[in-house]
């Protein structure tokens, strides 16, 4: 039986978190567009229903859709990373600071939506995946 890395735990971590922003999402946006007596039509372009929704209904949306793009990045780094055998110390902690700021962010966006403050979480996530991402590669071409 293979032993599991324990990088892996940010990554189902982040997953759920996931699950749980699309959920948030589905109980706010749902009755807003029955409020407004949208019809099903009115989904069929999303960037056009974003336009019908009130911008605090839109925000849980938009971060959704952020936990699908650089995320992905970070699954990639996080596995690569377990496979190859860098998946505890120092890469450990920059996964899990990850998850816990894009945690962070989602909270920010979904809430109070500071620009800045968003802002400054996703850069100091990036780092973090960023050092995840050389340190794979040092792993992998050394």
């Amino acid at each position: 039986m293979l032993q599991h890395s324990p990088i892996l735990t940010p990554v189902i971590t982040l997953i759920l978190w996931t699950f749980v922003m699309l959920f948030w999402m589905a109980l706010v946006r749902l009755p807003m567009i029955a409020k407004l007596k949208l019809k099903p039509e009115a989904g069929e372009r999303t960037s056009e229903l974003a336009l019908k929704l009130p911008a605090k209904t839109q925000w849980k949306a938009d971060n959704y859709n952020h936990l699908l793009e650089q995320p992905t990045i970070f699954y990639a780094t996080a596995l690569l990373l377990a496979l190859v055998g860098g998946g505890e110390g120092l890469n450990l902690i920059l996964a899990w600071c990850y998850v816990g700021g894009r945690v962070l962010h989602s909270l920010v966006q979904a809430t109070i939506n500071k620009v800045m403050l968003r802002f400054t979480i996703f850069l100091l996530t990036s780092i973090a995946l960023l050092i995840m991402a050389i340190n794979a590669a040092m792993i992998i071409l050394m």
